[in-house]
């Protein structure tokens, strides 16, 4: 028996964004983090390996060591651009560290599951993918609740390591600022700074072989 398809999910999908200036600081509740992070955890994992885990980051003083830690590797990479780039990359805020309610780290551990986890040896970073796809299912749950959420990845994963005691061998995969919001843009920054534009959906599609394009 099919199921009916749900316009609520496309919503979601929708409406999700990658949240920077948009956060209010209020409190998030904790039956909501938990829910948000249950739907994390539901995620499909290769050989159900779960190969994740997530630092809830709400101490300010950590928060503080980390932005300053990104505003430095932001500066780093606007060194880089041609002067009209930089230009346009000065207009965009990169993360809401301690304007969000709270931080969530996502870590990925390689040795989660032993040395036989099914399905991962052909393709070693299956357990990563795995990882990222509890990644996303927590964003769309957070925008299903009404919270904004922001991937910030302007950091040296060995810095993020040391700040929050992560032990050798597990890796920080994203620093997720979370929490309630003002409002979700209908247009994703960097479209609306014009840093880049989203590509046609039938660019993307191919059929049978790379070369024939739908």
């Amino acid at each position: 028996m099919s199921l009916p398809v749900t316009a609520d999910l496309y919503d979601v999908i929708e409406r999700r964004r990658d949240v920077r200036a948009e956060f209010t600081g209020s409190p998030v509740p904790d039956e909501m983090l938990l829910r948000v992070l249950g739907a994390a955890h539901r995620a499909p994992s290769v050989g159900m390996s779960q190969p994740w885990d997530f630092v809830v980051v709400r101490d300010p003083a950590l928060r503080r060591t980390f932005r300053d830690h990104v505003a430095t590797e932001r500066a780093t990479f606007a060194a880089s651009l041609p002067p009209e780039r930089r230009s346009t990359f000065d207009r965009i805020k990169v993360e809401g560290i301690c304007e969000s309610s709270l931080g969530v780290v996502v870590t990925h551990s390689q040795a989660r599951g032993g040395q036989h986890v099914l399905g991962r040896h052909a393709i070693a970073d299956a357990g990563l993918y795995s990882t990222v796809l509890a990644i996303q299912n927590l964003w769309l749950a957070a925008t299903a609740e009404g919270l904004g959420l922001g991937w910030v990845s302007f950091y040296r994963e060995s810095f993020l390591q040391e700040l929050l005691g992560i032990p050798p061998g597990v890796r920080p995969v994203a620093w997720l600022c979370l929490g309630t919001v003002s409002h979700l843009e209908t247009v994703p920054d960097l479209e609306r700074h014009g840093w880049r534009s989203r590509r046609p959906l039938a660019d993307a599609i191919h059929e049978d072989t790379w070369r024939n394009r739908a």
